[in-house]
């Protein structure tokens, strides 16, 4: 298991300089967000991409994830979405997720994690559902062919937020690429006990997002040690259960001291990954 950071915490910088910098903060391994201003598919050639494949074994990182969720390049944090009622618009989603699997293979990264649909406005959620399937129908045969692994990312307010509803889903996917991106707070947020609903959804995680949430359970990403997630309890499960997937910390609200949050985040994990006997490659 490696412990990464996302690079979406660095959107300050260049994607090349987010590497150096994750990498001398002391992590093993690099989440790294595919959308501007860092690996746009479309913004990436052969010499960039060798150049950035490169800087990552010179400092002997592991890709843990390729984060398409957002598309900024081209929408906002969730559209285009998987479930607009426009086919234009899905199809943009369908072929950005695509070429993000073509990115995965050639960096070695095992899965990607994207949006769970996307907000529910104009269409019911039985129409939603439906359109969700037929989009990870198209892009499931690309994942097969190149072993990379689609994990949806559940999240507060979009079209699956919690366990029950993730599990309902994932019932009537036929594909075994499509897994399950488990983001500790989001499922705070939610009002489960995090805990619980890792051992629930235990058989589809393929990756986890690492973050502290506020007792309130306001989805406010927060330096781990800064909310009220009972951490050492999750790191205990991990451990019983025996997780042997990566973890990425995702503190994107912090773009203006994303080494400060990162390295506080590491100061505080360090007593709970001894005490729990989880051993995360730091």
């Amino acid at each position: 298991m490696i412990l990464g950071y996302s690079t979406n915490a660095f959107v300050k910088f260049s994607v090349f300089e987010a590497v150096e910098k994750i990498a001398r903060l002391g992590f093993g391994g690099i989440e790294i967000m595919c959308d501007r201003p860092h690996l746009y598919p479309p913004d990436f050639g052969e010499v960039d991409l060798a150049r950035l494949r490169g800087l990552i074994d010179e400092h002997g990182l592991k890709v843990t994830n390729l984060n398409s969720f957002t598309l900024f390049a081209v929408g906002n944090t969730y559209l285009p979405s998987w479930i607009e009622p426009q086919e234009e618009r899905r199809e943009i989603r369908i072929q950005h997720t695509i070429q993000c699997l073509k990115l995965a293979f050639f960096l070695g990264c095992e899965n990607i994690s994207v949006p769970p649909g996307g907000p529910v406005d104009d269409i019911t959620e039985h129409e939603a559902l439906l359109l969700f399937h037929r989009g990870l129908e198209r892009v499931a045969p690309s994942a097969q062919e190149l072993g990379i692994r689609i994990l949806i990312e559940p999240e507060p307010d979009l079209l699956l937020e919690n366990t029950t509803q993730f599990k309902r889903f994932i019932r009537d996917v036929r594909s075994s690429a499509i897994g399950l991106n488990f983001d500790i707070g989001h499922f705070f947020c939610a009002g489960e006990d995090p805990s619980a609903a890792f051992a629930e959804l235990f058989e589809w995680i393929g990756h986890v997002h690492l973050e502290d949430i506020a007792f309130t359970r306001v989805h406010n990403h927060l330096i781990l040690g800064h909310g009220a997630i009972d951490l050492p309890k999750i790191f205990a499960t991990m451990v019983d259960l025996g997780y042997s997937g990566d973890v990425s910390l995702e503190l994107y609200p912090y773009v203006d001291t994303p080494e400060d949050a990162g390295r506080e985040s590491l100061m505080y994990l360090q007593t709970i990954l001894r005490e729990s006997g989880l051993d995360v490659g730091i």
